[in-house]
Formats: C-alpha cells, sequence, structure tokens
C-alpha cells in the first residue's frame, strides 16, 4: 500500500479542505493494513443515529487489549479529536502524526513506551451536518461540521450526567483503557490576537494535589517546546473576562467535571486541553496541533512511568477523603451567576490579578450602528501588546464533607442512575433486602433556584440547604456507592447535591422540590390560623420573620407556607433530596449485595 493513500484530504486539498466520515473509516482500516504490527482499529460504540463511533490503538510496546496494557504497565495517552466537529484540527493533525510516527520520524520511539488511543471523530453524527458557516468565526476549511449532536447536545457539557449514547460509549471506553493522559483537541474563537496555540492542563488547580506538581511539568514543558518549534504557545486558555473587550484582560478558569478538562482530574488522570486559535490559517493550525500531539506523546513516553506511579498511589489514596474537606467547585476571582442555565462569568471589584504583556492586535471600540453596543474592530496586520489583567489565582468556591460510608440512591430512581455509575466505572452494590432503621442523613433543600430555561436538554437547579440525621429504611433494589474506592472525586461529584454538575444539579430529581398538594387559600388560611392559635412560638415567629425580612413580608405564599408546615397535611418529602449519605459502611451482617 502507497504511503501516499494515508494521506488526508486536508493535506491533499493544500489545506482548504477536511474528509468526511468515511475518510476516517478508510483511514482507519488503511493504518491497521499497513501496520498490522502497531495499529488496532475498533469500533467501541453508535452514535444516536447509528454511525458507527471509531478509535485507533497505536503502540510498539507489545500491548494490545486492555489486559495487555494493564499487565505490562504502559502509559495511554489518549487523543480525544472531533467532539466539537466544526473544530477539524485534531482529527487530521492526529492522523498526520500518527503517520510519521509510524514512518519512522524522529518521534517514532515513543510508540515503543506509550499506546496512544486516538479518537478521530467522537461526534460523529455531528460531524456529518457539514456546511460552510458551521463555524463563521473560522478560518477554514472550506466545510466543516456541526458543534452538537443529532440529539442537539454538546458534548463537552455531558461528561458527568451522560444523558447521550456517544458519552455512554466514550465513559464506557475510558473505563476499559484507562488513559493516563487525555488530550481534548479544540479550536477557540473570541478574540484575535498573535499566539496560536493554549495549553490547560489538569490537575494544576484541581485533582488530587500529589498530581499538581507533574501536570505543572506536563503543561509547562509542552508550551516550552512548542515555542521553540515556531508556535507562539500559552499556558493558559485565554477567555476573555468580558466579551468581546479586550481591555478587560483573562481569568483562569478551573473546569467542573461537565467538561472533559473538569473530568479527567475526578478520576486522578492528566487532561491536556488543546486549543489552536480560529483565526489562523488551517494549514497552520493543523501543524501546531500536530506538534502538540507528537510532543506529547514523547512526554508520555519519557515520562508516563512515573506519572502512572503517581496516578495509581492517587487511587490507593482515594479512601483517605472519607471524613474530609473536598473542594467541589472553584472561583478566579469571579463570581458565577445563572443565565440559562450556564454559569456566566461576572467581574468582582475584589478580583485578585496580576498584570500581563498578551501579544494581542490593534483595535478599536466603536458604537454599533446596528446593536448600538460597542464593537471591536481589530487589525491584525498591526501587533500590538495588551497590557492587561490575568486573574489566575485559584480559590475553592464550595467545599463539602465527604460521607465516611456512601451514598444510597433509592429504588424508585435506580435504574436511571445505574446505567450512568456504570458507565463511568464506578462500584456500587444492589440492596437484596429490605434494611429498616439505618442511621443516614438526609439533604432538605431550604431553596431551590431553577434555570430560567432548559441547557443542554435539562433544567438545573441550584440547591440551598443541609444534610440532617435521621432513621431511614432502605427498600430492597435501591443502590449503595461506597466513597472507599478509586473514584471516590468523581462519587462526590455526581452525588453531592451542592456540586455544579452533580446529579442533582442537572435536574434529574427535580420533581423531589415541587409540591404537589396543596389546599385552596381559604382552606389553607383557616388551617394556619389554627396553628398560630395553639402555638404561640410560631405566631412570635412569623412576627418575628415578617419584621427582618422585607421579600419574606412581601411574599404571601412564602408567609403561609412558613406556618403550614407544621399542619398534619405537610408533604414531609416536599424539597428533600432522594438520595442519603451514611457515614459507616452498611452493618456487619447486611444482606448480600451485588457489584453493579
Amino acid at each position: 500500500m502507497a504511503e501516499s493513500s494515508l494521506m488526508t484530504i486536508a493535506e491533499s486539498s493544500g489545506f482548504t479542505k477536511t474528509g468526511r466520515i468515511e475518510e476516517v473509516e478508510r483511514l482507519c482500516g488503511d493504518f491497521a493494513r499497513h501496520w498490522p504490527d502497531a495499529v488496532r482499529s475498533f469500533d467501541y460504540g453508535r452514535s444516536a443515529e447509528g454511525r458507527l463511533l471509531r478509535a485507533l490503538l497505536v503502540t510498539r510496546a507489545g500491548a494490545m487489549t486492555p489486559a495487555e496494557i494493564r499487565e505490562r504497565k504502559v502509559p495511554v495517552l489518549m487523543v480525544q479529536a472531533g467532539i466539537h466537529p466544526g473544530e477539524s484540527d485534531g482529527k487530521d493533525a492526529g492522523f498526520i502524526a500518527l503517520r510519521e510516527m509510524l514512518s519512522g520520524s524522529p518521534c517514532s520511539a515513543a510508540l515503543e513506551h506509550t499506546a496512544i488511543l486516538f479518537v478521530p471523530a467522537f461526534n460523529t453524527d455531528g460531524h456529518e451536518r457539514f456546511g460552510r458557516w458551521n463555524r463563521p468565526n473560522q478560518n477554514g476549511p472550506e466545510e466543516m461540521g456541526w458543534r452538537t449532536t443529532a440529539q442537539n447536545i454538546n458534548l463537552n457539557r455531558d461528561y458527568t450526567k451522560a444523558d447521550t449514547p456517544e458519552m455512554r460509549a466514550m465513559l464506557r471506553l475510558i473505563s476499559e483503557w484507562d488513559p493516563l493522559v487525555c488530550a481534548d483537541l479544540h479550536v477557540t474563537d473570541g478574540a484575535d490576537f498573535q499566539p496560536d496555540i493554549s495549553i490547560q492542563v489538569e490537575p494544576l488547580n484541581q485533582g488530587d494535589p500529589s498530581l499538581r506538581s507533574a501536570g505543572r511539568e506536563l503543561r509547562d514543558g509542552l508550551v516550552e517546546h512548542l515555542n521553540a518549534q515556531g508556535c507562539l504557545a500559552l499556558d493558559f486558555y485565554p477567555d476573555l473576562a468580558v466579551t468581546d473587550d479586550p481591555s478587560s484582560g483573562f481569568s483562569v478558569t478551573v473546569y467542573s467535571p461537565r467538561f472533559s478538562t473538569g473530568y479527567f482530574p475526578q478520576r486522578n488522570r492528566f487532561t491536556v486541553l488543546v486549543e489552536t486559535h480560529s483565526w489562523k490559517p488551517y494549514a497552520k493550525r493543523v501543524h501546531a496541533m500536530k506538534n502538540a500531539v507528537l510532543d506529547l506523546s514523547e512526554r508520555v513516553a519519557t515520562r508516563g512511568n512515573e506519572w502512572r506511579k503517581l496516578a495509581m498511589r492517587a487511587d490507593d489514596d482515594a479512601s483517605s477523603l472519607a471524613g474530609t474537606e473536598l473542594t467541589v467547585d472553584y472561583t478566579s476571582g469571579w463570581r458565577e451567576t445563572v443565565k440559562v442555565g450556564e454559569a456566566a462569568l461576572n467581574p468582582d471589584a475584589n478580583a485578585a490579578a496580576r498584570m500581563i504583556d498578551f501579544k494581542g492586535y490593534a483595535y478599536t471600540r466603536m458604537p454599533s450602528p446596528i446593536s448600538g453596543t460597542l464593537v471591536t474592530k481589530y487589525d491584525p496586520k498591526t501587533p500590538q501588546i495588551w497590557h492587561v489583567p490575568l486573574r489566575d489565582q485559584v480559590n475553592s468556591a464550595l467545599n463539602v464533607t465527604v460521607t465516611k460510608g456512601g451514598f444510597i440512591v433509592p429504588v424508585a430512581f435506580a435504574a436511571e442512575i445505574s446505567s450512568r455509575l456504570a458507565a463511568h466505572g464506578i462500584q456500587f452494590d444492589v440492596v437484596r433486602e429490605r434494611k429498616n432503621g439505618i442511621a443516614a442523613r438526609m439533604f432538605r433543600a431550604t431553596t431551590v433556584t431553577f434555570s430560567s430555561g432548559p441547557f443542554e436538554g435539562r433544567l438545573r437547579s441550584t440547591l440551598h440547604g443541609a444534610w440532617v440525621e435521621q432513621q431511614s429504611d432502605i427498600p430492597e433494589g435501591s443502590l449503595y456507592i461506597p466513597v472507599k474506592q478509586p473514584l471516590a472525586r468523581l462519587i462526590v461529584a455526581l452525588l453531592e447535591p451542592q456540586a455544579p454538575d452533580s446529579f442533582a444539579s442537572w435536574g434529574f430529581f427535580n420533581a423531589c422540590f415541587e409540591q404537589k398538594e396543596q389546599m385552596e387559600p381559604y382552606v389553607a388560611e383557616i388551617a394556619a390560623a389554627g396553628i398560630l392559635s395553639r402555638n404561640p412560638a410560631i405566631a412570635a415567629a412569623l412576627t418575628k420573620r415578617t419584621q427582618d425580612d422585607a421579600g419574606f413580608a412581601g411574599d404571601p405564599t412564602a408567609r403561609l407556607q412558613f406556618v403550614l408546615r407544621h399542619h398534619e397535611s405537610w408533604d414531609a418529602r416536599y424539597n428533600v433530596y432522594p438520595v442519603l449519605r451514611v457515614e459507616t459502611p452498611l452493618p456487619e451482617g447486611a444482606p448480600p449485595c451485588v457489584c453493579g
């Protein structure tokens, strides 16, 4: 087979085009046939529209299956491209980089010490929604895929909730192959500036502290090497603090686990967010991305064994999280507000920032005759240094105390939750016989705020409240999820109700926060009056709350409910998060359970 047949459409077109899914299938098959000793092509699932989800395993380390990988302790680098198909740089760069390595380039020795798991087109359905203007802020190729799946879901918001068949297949792939490092390949838009590529690595600001030094080493080494190769690389994701205003500077975001960048630290693994810059020509972007893939491969080959030992130790230490304080949400000097379910960042006057010199372009900001707002116009022919703030001081926004035992999901919710836990690779048991009188804690919400509209197909909710002790019965068929396991951080992220990407935050339990049975107003007033006449303490509390809280005083429903909570008809389950916490494992002599 001639190696010219292994070239991408991007290369043969002079980087004016990118191929369709049939090219992905053809190249994967041709790679495996051309290098049968080093390449394995396989599918790992199907999309919502039934398309195959394709992966390549490339290695010369003598291990071609997950079992062999584990036995030989080969570090795995997963290169994930096409989660946003319009950002096709990673797909084309990945094929080019692997071809060079397999053909004997100076980087080829890396394959003897690592395995590369390449997913060229994660979102296959979106990839096939081809069009010229799918990425209007992007300089080439001529046509590209669409950002979301056929179900209109953004896969890079689906890592925790796992609503899509694509994500569930990906999570199973991750659990099976256990990549030490995941490189998620993207193209950033936004401002126009000189840098070609940005690198953001975790764990560095989040995840197991013992992994953060290695994360910093990985980031800094990659940025340094890219710059030495002629790229202009950044060590942070250059997202403007205020949209379309370069003078606002930048803020480092610690991504929550709905994103790949936030998900892998919960698994005690490394993740690298690679973003080329959309306004650079396609050929230049693919070249920069190829260099990033090659350099990552060499770094994992060189340092992977040491990093793997650190990751395994973090797995072993995960059980020590029980009973400790764990940060589940972060801030970098910006406070979050809910905007149609997505977190929008607003500037905080007290935010810590340092001034940096950033290589941008000259620009003007003038009122638009159409919208009336200020609009930025860049002049890429005139390089300019921007002296702007960078907010990179990361602080805790929300801490929780990790339960010493685990979580119990009641049988009514077990089917939906268990499928997602299994996809994540989380260990859980199914209770086979009812248990009565278990000492547990339940979370009662004092306030629940729903997003003003759907986000990624779900109505998100924000809960405020506290865990309280109670005796609980555990029905047969309920799930018990112990926290003493390697994925303890992920378990907390999914099941602590106030965590930003928990099942509760994603609206899985919204019906529990709806009042279903109410009295007619005239009946309610009579019942409330009776309560106050019999309970002077409640009457005094109502008077005080009305005097102290103007918002409460002006809310007839809140005032009435304040009293009716003491009536026999009040629903004791209203605003109760149905998942329980237990501070000790299920007691000795508990009925047999089966692992999920």
